[in-house]
């Protein structure tokens, strides 16, 4: 396998999986390179994501490190057999990495949930919608560096439109559906095509109303992608330096709970369907 200079996301999980499974089986890398019949180096190199790994070693890795769950080691090695260049490898080098790397993940998605309580979630969002808010960023994108995004988010789409869409739920706060992004006309737009959206099978929009009593979730604002089992799955968050990727199982844990937790105390689909209609009359 050659060397990489920057490995994606998907990879960097992968190999931080393998290393997990060799520090769970109480192996140096040295030890877990005599077992396997090569040099410690080259263990250092699959950990660290800068060189893949074929499925037949990843799967004498596996039992090697006494690992007994079939489902998680088939999932691996899926990753491992993974040569895909999507769509999204056209913006390599023109948007940041993170947005490639939310696009690989979301391809691979088994299921979605997103929580939201500022705007529309990404996946949801009209063009223009997308663009007014790309352009308040500070400090301001060049027109072809802002236009790059739009497209980009469109094309995001297709996790949910798409030949083979997932199935996607959306808990989004009334706030957010009543600010104003991009003006009167875009948001009407937005709440339209918001509506249209709900009618696919695969969409389930939850709205969390303003009347609710004692409401203190706001923390739970996330993107969680559901892998091919539990362990793979993994939430994404807005940083200070960009897009956080949470994969360690006690936090995954933590942000299943509080999906769960906002999502007992939002309207039900059609009840979220009516409210939307009645913004959409005030606008």
């Amino acid at each position: 396998m050659g060397s990489r200079r920057e490995p994606t996301a998907r990879q960097l999980r992968l190999a931080a999986e393998l290393r997990r499974l060799r520090e769970a089986a109480d192996l140096s890398a040295r030890e877990a390179a005599a077992l396997l019949g090569v040099n410690s180096v080259q263990i250092s190199q699959i950990e660290a994501g800068t060189t893949g790994v074929s499925e037949q070693r990843l799967r004498r890795m596996a039992a090697h490190y006494a690992c007994t769950d079939e489902k998680l080691v088939d999932a691996l090695a899926v990753m491992a057999a993974d040569r895909v260049r999507g769509w999204w490898e056209e913006y390599r080098g023109l948007l940041p990495t993170s947005f490639l790397d939310l696009s690989e993940l979301e391809h691979h998605a088994t299921f979605r949930w997103d929580v939201d309580f500022l705007h529309v979630p990404g996946l949801l969002q009209t063009a223009d919608y997308a663009r007014a808010l790309f352009s308040r960023r500070v400090p301001e994108l060049p027109e072809e560096d802002l236009e790059l995004r739009v497209r980009h988010r469109m094309q995001r789409r297709v996790v949910i439109d798409g030949a083979q869409p997932v199935p996607y739920e959306a808990l989004i706060h009334e706030a957010a559906l009543r600010i104003r992004v991009g003006g009167r006309e875009t948001s009407r737009t937005q709440l339209s095509t918001l509506l249209e959206l709900m009618e696919s099978d695969c969409v389930t929009v939850r709205v969390i109303p303003f009347d609710l009593e004692e409401f203190a979730d706001i923390s739970a604002a996330m993107v969680y992608v559901g892998g091919a089992v539990p362990r793979l799955d993994t939430v994404v968050r807005d940083g200070p330096q960009g897009a956080l990727f949470v994969e360690s199982e006690a936090q995954l844990g933590v942000f299943r709970t509080l999906f769960r937790r906002v999502k007992a105390v939002a309207l039900e689909p059609r009840r979220s369907r009516d409210l939307i209609h009645r913004l959409v009359k005030e606008l």
